[in-house]
């Protein structure tokens, strides 16, 4: 398996794994899965800004992929980034989510970032949970009950962690 720098040729790859977990999970609150040019211009609104966008292949297949993007577009927030990590179905298990989510927190604190978020759809999620623990994200909260998805209210986990200097320095310059 290798952990590479998406490209516009990975788009209708993302996009399949990406349907599949809206249309049957609960990891993303969308209820519909966005078009091939919608993830295009997703991918292209964080690639522009430099962001990581990374996939995960083995022999010309796509496995996963991951991306960081703003948590929020506030200036004060410019220094936090939420992490997006989607495994093909047929391929959980695997090793590759740590695979991607530890590459993606490499990228992203060589860029200067100073703390990552994932919001987690579903407390039940434990998959995604025990992913981000292992990668040193912290518990940080639950919102309950914040969507409504398959007839029932979902919660958001929330949970983070620094990135190299954290909180411990000040920004300059």
């Amino acid at each position: 398996m290798i952990i590479r720098a998406s490209t516009p040729a990975d788009i209708a790859a993302a996009q399949a794994i990406y349907a599949h977990h809206v249309l049957t999970g609960t990891a993303s609150f969308e209820l519909a899965p966005p078009s091939l040019e919608e993830m295009a211009r997703r991918r292209s609104a964080l690639t522009d800004k430099g962001l990581p966008w990374l996939v995960a292949e083995q022999d010309g297949r796509m496995l996963g992929y991951a991306y960081a993007g703003p948590y929020r577009t506030r200036p004060a927030y410019d220094w936090t980034l939420e992490d997006s990590i989607y495994i093909h179905p047929d391929s959980h298990g695997q090793g590759i989510g740590k695979a991607l989510l530890t590459k993606l927190i490499d990228e992203c604190t060589a860029l200067g970032y100073r703390q990552m978020v994932a919001v987690i759809g579903d407390s039940a999620n434990a998959g995604s949970v025990g992913l981000h623990r292992s990668c040193g994200f912290h518990h940080a909260g639950i919102l309950k009950a914040v969507g409504w998805k398959f007839g029932r209210w979902i919660d958001s986990v929330l949970m983070q962690r620094s990135l190299g200097d954290g909180a411990s320095q000040p920004i300059t310059g």
